[in-house]
């Protein structure tokens, strides 16, 4: 009696090379002589509120803006960030900020 084949057997074993040192798939390369930039001010708040769309605890962000969200949260004692709240009242008529990540998707 034989050892039991695996599925392995069928395929050869390939190691693949390590690329250079801080370089990973999926990652674009910077332009020689270009420097990476951090994120802009409004990039980091949109991120901000990004998390704040998918923290599950302050309950659900479809259907409402973020900051009804927000205020709806604070009544409920679920101790929602201030600066989420900071954030939306520095751009109040912006869509891009008062609504939250699934406002285009329909319910």
């Amino acid at each position: 009696m034989g050892r039991k084949r695996l599925i392995t057997d069928s395929y050869p074993v390939v190691k693949r090379r390590e690329g250079p040192v801080g370089h990973s798939k999926g990652e674009l390369a910077p332009e020689l002589g270009e420097e990476p930039q951090p994120p802009s001010v409004d990039e980091a708040e949109l991120e901000l509120l990004r998390q704040f769309d998918l923290a599950w605890q302050y309950g659900p962000c479809t259907g409402i803006t973020r900051l009804q969200r927000w205020h709806r949260a604070e009544q409920m004692g679920l101790e929602p960030p201030p600066e989420v709240r900071q954030v939306l009242q520095t751009h109040p008529g912006d869509p891009r900020f008062q609504f939250s990540l699934w406002h285009l998707y329909p319910l």
